[in-house]
């Protein structure tokens, strides 16, 4: 495998911890794979640097354990996601596979690894097979189901009344899903659905299309590159001011940097935002911030929350990594997290709160601000398909 795809780190050298109980571990191991090559590597490096932020705070020990990370890299591709998975299983011995941020690399990471008895923690990637008929229970969420964002916003957009919504998303499972949860909510009609290829930059010949479909509005998923390059080009055509743009996973801490200006007004709907007040999310944002010299996306926070929910699980077992003992303490979900109090399903995916929030000029330039709670404790809808 070439260098670039894989890459350890050792966060602590010296085992000092207390004595337990004889299956006690004295180290433990964690894959945490993202990708880190390409226009997405900057969504991999949120979620790297807030693995190092997580590891920092618990003094290089998760669990009280000598800890040893090892990061690879999934360059997007489902086969090269897979190979590392394997790699990581086979020869570093890992005791947790964590990371992902594509529905379709995690389709195809996921059962190679619940398969080797180890735990699969997805802390982006929410694809709606794993949520319902395909759950396990070696698989659980940091992060969401890919339907519960879009269909907060769905739910906005049809309180609302909007009519005549001109869809666009990525071909590929998340963007399917995306869609799917949006329609969930929205009852108005649909002008058109539109997808694009994964990773395009140029969306001339959507926005022509779009421009003569005349719709009432529009909502994208575009996260990313994908993301700034759409935003900008629908801003220079003129249609910002004409037609209203809504979306989730495409104008973030991620992506702001980029747009600046451009993104100012932009409405999205969120799990977490860096405005979000409790003691768990201002610590990291201002730690992260200090650290890094930018501002973290919820990409970020869910990998932070990852590594706190599996510390927390090796803390309550004692260092035993029995895989279904971590996971009985990892359901609790018994930490700090970044959102707030939340907890879970029966199919291992987080029941939490999503929010509507705008793009406005701030202390940080161009931000997102939570306008409102759109829902509360809210279940995604493939529970009831997963007999867990």
């Amino acid at each position: 495998m070439k260098p670039s795809i894989r890459g350890a780190i050792a966060l602590s050298v010296a085992a000092m911890f207390a004595v337990g109980p004889a299956h006690a571990a004295d180290k433990i191991k964690i894959g945490f794979i993202t990708t880190l090559s390409g226009p997405a590597g900057i969504i991999g490096k949120h979620m790297k640097d807030s693995v190092e932020l997580a590891l920092q705070h618990l003094g290089g020990k998760v669990g009280g354990l000598q800890t040893e990370v090892i990061f690879g890299d999934d360059q997007r591709k489902p086969d090269v996601g897979k190979q590392v998975a394997e790699e990581m299983l086979k020869k570093d011995r890992v005791d947790i596979v964590a990371g992902i941020i594509w529905s379709n690399v995690l389709l195809a990471v996921a059962p190679s690894v619940t398969s080797a008895g180890k735990i699969m923690m997805s802390t982006n990637a929410g694809p709606h097979q794993l949520a319902g008929k395909e759950c396990n229970p070696l698989f659980i969420s940091s992060s969401w189901q890919n339907d519960q964002t879009p269909e907060a916003m769905g739910k906005y957009m049809q309180d609302q009344k909007f009519n005549d919504v001109y869809l666009i998303a990525p071909n590929y499972a998340a963007g399917k899903d995306m869609m799917t949860g949006f329609k969930r909510y929205f009852k108005g009609r649909i002008a058109d659905e539109v997808y694009t290829k994964l990773g395009q930059q140029d969306y001339q010949a959507e926005l022509s299309q779009l421009r003569a479909k005349k719709p009432k509005a529009v909502f994208v998923f575009l996260p990313g590159g994908m993301g700034i390059q759409f935003v900008k080009q629908y801003t220079q055509a003129g249609l910002r001011g004409q037609i209203p743009l809504y979306s989730s996973y495409t104008v973030d801490e991620v992506t702001l940097p980029a747009l600046k200006d451009a993104a100012v007004g932009q409405w999205e709907t969120r799990y977490w935002s860096p405005d979000l007040k409790n003691p768990a999310s201002q610590k990291y944002v201002a730690d992260f911030r200090k650290k890094f010299k930018y501002t973290p996306a919820y990409y970020g926070s869910q990998s932070y929350d990852g590594i706190m929910l599996i510390d927390a699980a090796v803390r309550a077992t004692k260092g035993n990594l029995d895989a279904k003992a971590l996971m009985a303490e990892m359901l609790k979900a018994d930490y700090a997290s970044t959102r707030g109090k939340y907890r879970y399903g029966n199919n291992h995916f987080p029941i939490q709160n999503f929010y509507l929030a705008k793009a406005v000029k701030g202390a940080n330039g161009v931000q997102m601000q939570i306008e409102t709670t759109v829902f509360s404790d809210h279940r995604d809808a493939y529970a009831k398909d997963c007999n867990m």
